[in-house]
């Protein structure tokens, strides 16, 4: 009898909440690696699959194999395909460690791969893009572990000089008086492997618009498990979407044993239908399929409503002239 062929490996999780884009990979005890494109941002690398290559960032939540496994193939792949050095950010406390393994495949390969960490702080900020900045924050976890907010700056008139004009705010400013004000939204947060804790509910993650979490355990027996590992439970995520005003809360991080169609029921039961219509599961590729071919309908109808109407404006241009 001739042997099966081995299984095909699994294709990475998609999720489009406009603007932004939320796609890789996230198995509890296996991998995970979370891409935000848009931002040039990779949370965690567990693995490499190759898309994340072109993130210029790679955010490390911790130190557990399942995410960093995949970080100096990342820093290595880069440099192989002419993308210059990635950037690792970190805690503070995974600095040297990080370096040391970095130092270990210099001795294995006889070579040295270029690469850059950015060791942080607890709410310590740096700049990603323009106007855009990625924080740090502690949680809690079996190791020393962060969460990240990525954050849209914007500067915006104080509203005592709206109705001054042009040449009454050049004369301010040029005198020194700090006409404009900042502002921040918070765009995406990740909050790597956690147990629940006030970092939940910091105004920058709650108020994110989108908010990628694990959810390591589903079943109602297992929520002590939940406890002792330092994850959350489905049961802490019901009550934290009772505060959380993000559009889209994205899950990672259930094992292979947890039923996709069995999470999203129980799910659905415990918050009922339009709380639950806001999380989606980074590894439900069924469902996340079907979402984003309903969304490339809409987009088409969108599009198809928008020629007819161009069209119609240039009749009635055509009409006027006449």
């Amino acid at each position: 009898m001739l042997p099966k062929p081995p299984p095909r490996e699994g294709s990475l999780g998609f999720i489009y909440s406009p603007p932004f884009r939320v796609q890789g990979m996230s198995v509890a005890g296996e991998a995970t690696c979370v891409q935000a494109p848009e931002l040039d941002v990779c949370f965690d690398m567990g693995a490499c699959p190759r898309p994340m290559l072109a993130s210029k960032f790679a955010a490390i939540s911790h130190g557990h194999m399942d995410h960093i496994g995949g970080l100096a193939y990342w820093c290595s792949q880069r440099v192989f395909q002419g993308m210059g050095p990635g950037t690792i950010v970190c805690d503070a406390r995974l600095e040297r460690p990080i370096q040391r393994m970095m130092e270990g495949y210099v001795d294995l390969e006889q070579q040295v791969t270029p690469y850059n960490v950015i060791a942080m702080a607890p709410e310590q900020e740096i700049d990603i893009k323009n106007n855009i900045a990625m924080r740090a924050f502690e949680v809690e976890h079996t190791c020393p572990a962060f969460g990240y907010v990525i954050l849209e700056k914007r500067s915006k008139l104080k509203p005592e000089y709206t109705d001054l004009p042009q040449e009454k705010l050049r004369e301010l400013k040029a005198s020194g008086v700090e006409i404009t004000r900042r502002l921040e939204a918070p765009l995406v947060a990740y909050l790597g492997d956690t147990s629940p804790g006030p970092w939940l509910v910091r105004n920058d993650v709650r108020t994110a618009q989108i908010v990628v979490c694990e959810c390591t355990f589903v079943e109602p027996e297992h929520r002590q498990r939940a406890g002792i590992g330092k994850h959350l439970h489905l049961d802490d995520i019901v009550e934290w979407l009772r505060v959380l005003e993000c559009r889209t809360l994205v899950l990672t991080h259930l094992s292979r044993r947890t039923n996709m169609a069995y999470a999203r029921k129980r799910l659905v039961e415990l918050v009922g239908r339009e709380k639950a219509s806001r999380v989606e599961f980074l590894m439900d590729h069924r469902a996340n399929k079907m979402r984003y071919e309903r969304q490339l309908d809409e987009a088409e109808r969108a599009e198809g409503r928008r020629i007819e109407g161009t069209r119609a404006s240039a009749v009635d241009t055509e009409g006027d002239e006449t």
